[in-house]
C-alpha cells in the first residue's frame, strides 16, 4: 500500500479588478534628524512595494506598474490582508496609487 503524501500548498493572494497587492513599508520610529520617537508616536508611511498586480491592471496600457515597484498610496480604501501575524499586506485600488518611485536613467 502506497502512502499518500499531501504537500502543504502555499496560500497566495491575488488582487482582482483594478487593484494591486502591496507590502506597506514600516512606520518610522525615528525622525530624519535622528530623534527617537516613543512607541505611542509614529510617522505614518504611505509607501510600499507592489507584491502582485491584478490581471486587469497588468493588461491595461494606462498603468505602467510592475511587481516590486515602490509606490506612494492613499490608505483610505486600502484593505488589510490578514495573512500572517506580522504582515503589512494591503489590497489597494489602482485609483489610490498616486505615484511610482523610479530611478533616473
Amino acid at each position: 500500500m502506497k502512502a499518500q503524501h499531501s504537500k502543504a500548498k502555499l496560500e497566495t493572494v491575488e488582487p482582482v479588478g483594478n487593484r494591486v497587492l502591496i507590502r506597506k513599508d514600516e512606520d518610522k520610529k525615528e525622525t530624519k534628524g535622528g530623534i527617537q520617537l516613543p512607541d505611542s508616536v509614529e510617522i505614518p508611511v504611505l509607501t510600499g512595494r507592489i507584491v502582485a498586480i491584478s490581471t486587469q491592471v497588468d493588461n491595461d496600457e494606462d498603468f505602467s506598474l510592475r511587481q516590486y515597484d515602490r509606490i506612494l498610496f492613499n490608505p483610505k480604501h486600502a484593505i488589510p490582508v490578514d495573512f500572517e501575524a506580522d504582515n503589512q499586506l494591503f489590497v489597494v485600488p489602482i485609483e489610490d496609487v498616486v505615484a511610482v518611485f523610479r530611478k533616473g536613467k
